[in-house]
């Protein structure tokens, strides 16, 4: 076994800990964020998934809070980025 001293244990310490949590969604925010990606409206994602237009407007915005994003091109891409989605989600 390796021991490390000084100031490398600490630089491999630190970057441990700012290393991001992979992001969790439930099932039915990924479900949405496909719909999302493939150019649903709200409305249509309500009358796709039977739940009201209310519903789908929280679930889009706890994804675009819990992605960080501000508008849903960033919640694409970051989705793309982190792995979410796949780069051929489809389009209508």
């Amino acid at each position: 076994m390796t021991r490390i001293r000084g100031n490398a244990a600490f630089q491999i310490e630190r970057s441990h800990r700012h290393q991001k949590a992979p992001v969790a969604l439930t099932p039915r925010q990924l479900e949405i964020l496909k719909m999302i990606a493939m150019g649903r409206t709200n409305r249509e994602i309500a009358a796709t998934l039977r739940l009201s237009i209310r519903t789908v407007e929280v679930h889009r915005f706890n994804l675009m809070r819990r992605l960080n994003v501000r508008n849903v091109a960033q919640l694409l891409r970051q989705s793309l980025r982190l792995g979410l989605l796949s780069r051929n989600f489809g389009g209508r």
